[in-house]
């Protein structure tokens, strides 16, 4: 245990990461488990059409904040001036008129998305859902400064206390109003508990409004790479969603949601601890500096794939019998579909770790190339399958098309001295025999799932 401990303690890399993992874990699992609380408490005070009807919503912000994102985080975290007060406050300037920006787009489309998806409710959830937006904006960069240099135990905690905040209300308000409104307010809530917070608790530089000319240059001449990836990382995140919600109704889209939520957890968890730790890593231990560095990358990148990929399989394996204790028998289809989201998810966790690579290199082009490659062929791919296949078809494409897309991955990583085939291979081959037996073994419940109703 005093060895252990030793390796946690001092400022070294190594500490550095091994704390920022186990707060970044520990903050994404407790933040998960709020929303899986928050999800039973509200499956039983609402219906399945509302969750249906938030997922459109959520897509539609999260589509907004994406189709914007000028890499404000990945900006501060691999620039050298991203300790500078003047390059933060240039950022946090932009980032507060996106968010106004931001909020004004939620206006304009509430019309035209209730008429697309002829959903007259989006027409005023949307801006309210939009406040959400504006109030982010504001946000302190001393949350960038902290993941920057690996220092994220009080911003973790931060975090949670707001999401507490959050579902609190939407909780309660569910109780009361038994809307979908309760689930847009509490969103709201939960943005203002985390900007008060953040600019209460976090210790550093205070921002103010400024705008210095070179900051602006730099943060634009990066962000730019940044926001278009972020624009195609919108189809590879939500695209399925929004198709969905044009092809099945509400309620299956709902079910589908509470599915995608669960299967997905160790993916996301480990895109979150991804996306945190390895740009540091790789902008402080590069390869081009010493080979040796080569032998600690793929012992980190080992150590999260074997993680990611052992909760995800757990997720396969007991996704029907979770979704059984936890929900009602309105929600008993989101079994079966756990375990094919699972799958279709792996081969996206044993090629996470490369695309950090690019951005901790300020190469945003490389970034870019193979965002929108993938977007591209998971959209086309999951359009396609769903109008000829239902939601199983829809469901397998996520998962090919990342494997169409893995020579332009191996292009980025072999660029950045990144690749690693030796690891592709080990987690492969276990990949494949570990989804074989999953397979067979729901193999009634996914022939269930295969002769749903078609799409509509």
């Amino acid at each position: 245990m005093k060895q252990i401990a030793a390796h946690f303690s001092g400022q070294g890399l190594l500490a550095r990461v091994l704390r920022s993992t186990f707060w970044l874990v520990a903050g994404y699992g407790g933040s998960q488990a709020l929303r899986l609380g928050a999800n039973l408490i509200l499956a039983r005070l609402l219906f399945p059409e509302a969750f249906g009807l938030m997922a459109l919503i959520t897509v539609v912000t999260v589509g907004l904040s994406l189709f914007s994102d000028v890499g404000i985080g990945p900006s501060i975290a691999q620039n050298s001036r991203g300790d500078d007060p003047a390059f933060l406050d240039t950022a946090w300037s932009i980032q507060i008129l996106r968010g106004f920006v931001l909020w004004g787009m939620t206006l304009l489309l509430a019309w035209p998305m209730a008429e697309f998806y002829g959903s007259r409710e989006l027409l005023y959830y949307l801006p309210i859902a939009g406040v959400g937006l504006a109030v982010a904006g504001f946000n302190p960069t001393r949350i960038e400064t902290a993941h920057r240099h690996l220092l994220v135990g009080r911003v973790t905690l931060l975090d949670l206390a707001a999401q507490i905040l959050g579902v609190s209300a939407m909780v309660c308000l569910a109780w009361v109003t038994e809307s979908v409104l309760a689930l847009v307010l509490g969103g709201v809530i939960q943005a203002i508990a985390k900007l008060t917070m953040m600019h209460v608790g976090l210790p550093g530089h205070r921002n103010r409004f400024r705008w210095e000319k070179d900051a602006a240059k730099e943060l634009i001449r990066f962000g730019k790479w940044i926001f278009m990836s972020t624009a195609f990382w919108f189809l590879t995140s939500q695209g399925d969603r929004a198709i969905l919600g044009k092809f099945v109704p509400l309620e299956t889209l709902g079910i589908y949601n509470i599915g995608f939520f669960l299967a997905s957890f160790p993916m996301l968890l480990g895109h979150a601890v991804n996306q945190r730790l390895m740009i540091p890593v790789y902008r402080d231990k590069p390869v081009s500096a010493d080979p040796a560095n080569r032998r600690k990358q793929r012992l980190l990148r080992f150590g999260l794939s074997f993680g990611v990929l052992g909760m995800l399989f757990a997720m396969a394996m007991l996704g029907p019998w979770l979704i059984d204790l936890l929900y009602d028998a309105r929600y008993t289809m989101a079994g079966p579909m756990m375990v094919m989201i699972a799958l279709s998810l792996v081969p996206a966790v044993i090629t996470m770790t490369y695309d950090q690579a690019a951005l901790a290199a300020g190469d945003g082009r490389s970034f870019f190339a193979f965002t929108a490659t993938r977007a591209i062929l998971q959209t086309g791919l999951f359009l396609l399958a769903t109008m000829f296949w239902g939601l199983p078809g829809g469901i397998v494409t996520m998962g090919g098309s990342m494997l169409l897309a893995y020579p332009v991955l191996i292009w980025l990583a072999r660029k950045h001295q990144a690749w690693d085939p030796l690891h592709d291979v080990v987690f492969a081959t276990g990949s494949l025999l570990a989804g074989a037996a999953i397979l067979w073994w729901h193999q009634d419940a996914l022939v269930e799932l295969i002769y749903m109703a078609p799409p509509q």
